[in-house]
């Protein structure tokens, strides 16, 4: 399945309180996970820089990871940027084709 990176920024009233912060968090992913379950998450981070969160998932296409952006804004991001990634050694494969 291709995989994609989640940034997101929450707006400040989000992030001042841990328990609404993590139950926010809570109903986010479960709302995901019902509209979206054949997502496969591989990690979660709280960031530095003009991002708040990151996430990588699998997802089986790119409508799929849309709806989990969408999702993310209806759920109190104030900006959600999904990029599709590719591990290093694909990048790699792909190259070398190319320079033949």
């Amino acid at each position: 399945m291709p995989t994609f990176v989640l940034m997101t920024r929450m707006s400040s009233g989000g992030l001042h309180d841990a328990g609404q912060r993590k139950s926010m968090g809570e109903r986010w992913l479960h709302k995901v996970k019902e509209s979206c379950p054949q997502v496969k998450w591989l990690s979660h981070y709280a960031i530095l820089g003009p991002y708040d969160f990151m996430d990588i998932y699998e997802a089986p296409d790119v409508e799929t990871a849309h709806k989990v952006s969408l999702i993310s804004r209806a759920s109190g991001a104030l900006y959600a940027e999904s990029w599709q990634a590719m591990p290093y050694d694909g990048f790699l494969k792909i190259l070398g084709q190319l320079s033949q």
